[in-house]
């Protein structure tokens, strides 16, 4: 007789706001702290199956977190004054994965996971929050701050399955919220326990418990006045022995993101969930990272890899179509708004004036673009208008010599518009003009260079909601975070070499070789072109161009010997993650 049982992720999370009310005095804080926890249960099931011979008992894991308000978070303090253990609420984390969990904290004011600020809402600047940290008393102009500290339980507890008292093993506190610890900006790890240690026995469910209290100052320069804040918790398993979140595919868990399109029986994240906080809780980088991700607007999948430069990219080409409207698919990109398009300028004026629209209540920016994406088109007189070319499924394999390759009429020996193992991240995308890949239909506002000042880049592209166009700037390349992001990854991966490509087109960046484009294909698997958002005057844009003898990170003429007008020609795109 086999038996077997299957295990599936989940997670589930609580969280918790903290309100605060006016008090008379005007040279008092009063802090009214009241702990409301809203908590999803994932529903475990068992489904038994029989045969002649055989049973099979599949059972589906359950980690759920609950919570108990003890003592209710209420402090009243004078300007200048300290309280320790402000409130305490009883965390009861259950689950019944042998491999154990782990559960994690951030702060989540305003409901913008990383926000850790208690917001102060008399209608005054943002400069009177309380922001997060830690009360010094050696520091003689401590500034206002809160912060957090956990204290494992033990004891019995009681079994959700059963209702049985069961004994409990205390739960491991890290990162030092044993004491007093600011408010987390990025998902933090907290607690875990450990493999081995979640059930008790064969039928039953162990669990553990948490003891949650804050400290808050107020020094005596603090108004007062109301103020509020929000710690969210997380429970995930199976859990991690060190402190890491490995890869994308955890992390996107550790943040309570759902799985939202289906494909093949795998499921997977949205690109348009992508934030900071979650590429910032991967503590490797490269290969073991990547995941695949489903761009919402048309439900086609990405490869995204957390790279040494601290930012995650996609590793694939962007192959979004313009002006699609399917309703036999359900595909309707004919509008792109903010919603799922990395639209954040609502001025509606300069490139952003034409086809674009507002609406102050709801926030939504919205593009239609004027022309579609097209099977094959001539656009190079045309340089300030959005074209771009779909010129369909096609994948590169390797370095191309055949002369005036051009895969779309000719014969190309590494071409294929077969998917395979070893091809499958090196598709060749759509190629866009700059004025599409910055989402304008009339680019010719941006005449002036942004290379010294990028803060007057574009701030619109067609990159996923989340996700922006690479940036090319005079910052040193070697900075981590530098943006000189091209010229960085040509550091990182390159080893800042100007005479070859290989780092660019192995693994974990695998950038394709995907030529050009304006009236026909041009240097199709011999060079590589990849716009950014940086400007260099009113015709030309710096972006990313390489062949196999020679890498220009910051090349803003088109194959580096004619001045020409840049912007007209169909160049591919990589997104960043914002």
């Amino acid at each position: 007789m086999g038996h077997k049982v299957k295990q599936s992720l989940m997670s589930s999370r609580i969280d918790f706001f903290y309100y605060a009310f006016r008090n008379v005095l005007l040279v008092s804080v009063s802090l009214l702290i009241f702990s409301i926890f809203v908590f999803t249960i994932p529903h475990s099931s068992a489904e038994i199956s029989s045969g002649a011979d055989n049973i099979q008992l599949v059972l589906s894991t359950s980690c759920t977190i609950n919570a108990v308000v003890t003592s209710e978070h209420t402090v009243s303090l004078n300007g200048g004054q300290l309280d320790n253990n402000v409130g305490n609420t009883k965390l009861s984390a259950y689950c019944n994965d042998n491999n154990g969990y782990s559960i994690y904290a951030v702060g989540s004011s305003g409901n913008v996971d990383g926000n850790t600020d208690l917001i102060y809402n008399n209608g005054f600047s943002d400069s009177y929050n309380i922001r997060t940290g830690v009360y010094d008393s050696n520091n003689v102009a401590n500034p206002s701050s809160w912060a957090m500290k956990l204290t494992a339980g033990t004891g019995t507890g009681i079994d959700p399955v059963t209702g049985e008292s069961v004994p409990t093993t205390p739960p491991t506190i890290l990162n030092g919220y044993d004491n007093y610890s600011a408010i987390p900006n990025v998902y933090t790890q907290v607690a875990k326990r450990t493999s081995g240690t979640s059930m008790t026995t064969d039928t039953s469910v162990s669990g553990s418990y948490l003891d949650t209290t804050y400290q808050i100052y107020a020094n005596s320069a603090q108004p007062a006045g109301t103020y509020n804040g929000r710690v969210k918790y997380i429970i995930v398993h199976p859990n991690s022995n060190n402190n890491t979140i490995p890869d994308l595919d955890t992390a996107f868990a550790v943040a309570g993101k759902m799985k939202v399109y289906e494909e093949g029986g795998n499921s997977y994240y949205a690109m348009q969930d992508m934030d900071a906080g979650i590429c910032s809780m991967v503590t490797n980088d490269g290969e073991s990272t990547s995941t695949q991700l489903a761009d919402l607007r048309d439900n086609k999948l990405y490869w995204v890899t957390k790279l040494k430069d601290g930012h995650c990219w996609m590793t694939q080409n962007l192959d979004l179509d313009l002006g699609v409207k399917d309703a036999a698919l359900g595909i309707d990109t004919t509008v792109l708004t903010s919603e799922d398009t990395d639209l954040n300028d609502n001025s509606l004026s300069g490139a952003y004036s034409l086809h674009y629209s507002y609406d102050s209540d709801t926030k939504i920016i919205s593009w239609t673009p004027e022309r579609a994406t097209s099977a094959n088109t001539i656009w190079w007189q045309d340089y300030y208008k959005a074209y771009s070319m779909n010129p369909g499924v096609w994948y590169w394999d390797g370095y191309d010599n055949t002369l005036g390759c051009n895969y779309l009429n000719s014969t190309c020996e590494h071409f294929s518009q077969t998917m395979t193992s070893t091809n499958k991240y090196f598709s060749v995308g759509n190629y866009y003009n700059w004025s599409a890949a910055i989402a304008s239909d009339d680019s010719s506002s941006f005449a002036t260079s942004t290379y010294d000042n990028i803060n007057n880049n574009p701030k619109n592209s067609i990159c996923p909601k989340g996700w922006r166009l690479p940036i090319i700037s005079n910052q040193q390349d070697y900075v981590i975070n530098s943006t000189n992001e091209f010229a960085m990854l040509n550091s990182l991966y390159n080893d800042n070499k100007i005479d070859t490509d290989a780092g660019w087109i192995y693994s974990p960046l695998r950038f394709v070789r995907s030529g050009s484009f304006d009236h026909d294909l041009d240097g199709s698997g011999l060079s590589a072109y990849y716009w950014s958002s940086t400007i260099q005057n009113n015709h030309l844009n710096y972006h990313l161009y390489f062949l196999p003898s020679h890498v220009y990170p910051s090349s803003y003429r088109y194959k580096e010997s004619y001045n020409d007008y840049t912007r007209y020609m169909g160049f591919s795109i990589r997104c960043v993650a914002r």
